[in-house]
């Protein structure tokens, strides 16, 4: 509040009127409680888009494995395939659903997946649910230690590189990175086990476990840290050269020059003005990045025999295994997409400037 302070002559009394800071204060609440709306109706409209694109992707692979060459009774028969004969295989073709066409089988994958029923895979003779919970822990592990080793690893040189930019440093991981950028990542894991698996022997080569071993803390912890370094090491070049060249770009703001012209130390500068505006453009990498941080998991827990989601993967598509293949395929476009959402919620709340219309 402010005071209005009486003329001369007038009576000495102190009338008080609503405050400029009031009213900033006012209309900055405003703006947020604005800002939390434009937000929450963004999310309304992506979580309804990912409706018909659930449902796109899981009727395109139906349709795909119906004109696949490959027959699902050769994982279901195994070594009996080749003595079975066709009346036989026409019987168990029936009896397994597979001789329907492929959109009836679809809309009954679909009405049991609504009701809560995973269904059944042919490929490990258990159910969908059972397979998840076995192995979809280990994948969130490898997949989430590998993801904050990078966003750490990639926000600490990233800012290091940008607060020497031109410097040895910079040039040292930027070239790190391009290199890094075009290997391939199985290329990669296999070179990682060659060197530290065979060659010095400090890491496990493969597995959960050693042999024989129960999985506990120090097994998983100590098998975990080759693949999931691999893992990081192929995210971390897009997460860093994007904070670089984000911190780089807010560095030649007008903002920035005010403040170094009012003598705020470099430190403060940095923490304060230009971590803040590159956040968002990194978050949003993040989301972007999901889907090739989905595929590196496939192929390092691969190559690593990590016993995760990747496997049951590469089981279902090969022997068609539609119950655990569809709910894999969706479950990977779900992820992809909320991952997505999460990223430009995290860059809306950063940046007000931002725009909340897509």
């Amino acid at each position: 509040m402010t005071t209005v302070r009486p003329r001369p002559g007038e009576e000495h009394t102190r009338v008080a009127v609503p405050g400029t800071a009031a009213v900033r204060r006012r209309a900055r609440v405003s703006r947020r409680g604005e800002r939390r709306r434009d937000i929450a109706r963004m999310i309304g409209r992506r979580l309804l888009f990912m409706v018909p694109v659930v449902l796109l992707v899981s009727l395109g692979l139906f349709g795909a494995a119906a004109i696949s060459p490959f027959d699902p009774l050769v994982g279901y028969l195994g070594t009996r395939y080749m003595t079975t004969s066709d009346a036989d295989k026409a019987i168990i073709a029936e009896q397994l659903g597979l001789a329907e066409p492929w959109y009836l089988t679809w809309w009954h994958w679909l009405q049991s997946l609504l009701s809560g029923d995973l269904g059944a895979s042919r490929s490990f003779q258990q159910p969908v649910a059972q397979v998840l919970g076995e192995r979809l822990p280990w994948t969130l592990l490898l997949v989430g230690t590998a993801l904050a080793v990078a966003i750490v690893v990639a926000l600490g040189v990233g800012m290091l590189a940008a607060m020497r930019s031109g410097g040895w440093f910079d040039r040292l991981v930027t070239g790190a990175c391009i290199v890094i950028q075009g290997t391939p990542p199985f290329v990669m894991a296999l070179g990682a086990i060659a060197v530290g698996a065979l060659g010095m022997g400090l890491f496990p080569v493969a597995g959960l476990t050693d042999a024989g071993a129960d999985p506990t803390v120090g097994q998983v912890a100590r098998h975990l840290l080759l693949p999931a370094a691999v893992l990081a090491v192929t995210q971390v070049p897009w997460l860093l050269l994007s904070v670089r060249q984000s911190m780089v770009s807010s560095a030649s703001e007008d903002f920035v020059a005010g403040a170094v012209a009012r003598g705020v130390p470099a430190p403060v500068i940095t923490r304060r003005h230009i971590l803040p505006t590159s956040l968002g453009p990194f978050a949003n990498v993040v989301g972007v990045r999901l889907p090739e941080l989905v595929v590196g998991a496939v192929l390092v827990e691969e190559i690593f025999s990590w016993p995760g989601i990747a496997g049951a993967i590469v089981t279902s598509a090969r022997d068609l295994d539609l119950a655990l293949l569809a709910t894999l395929t969706v479950g990977t476009t779900l992820v992809v997409l909320l991952g997505s959402l999460l990223a430009d919620v995290v860059v809306a709340l950063l940046d007000p400037r931002v725009s909340t219309d897509g």
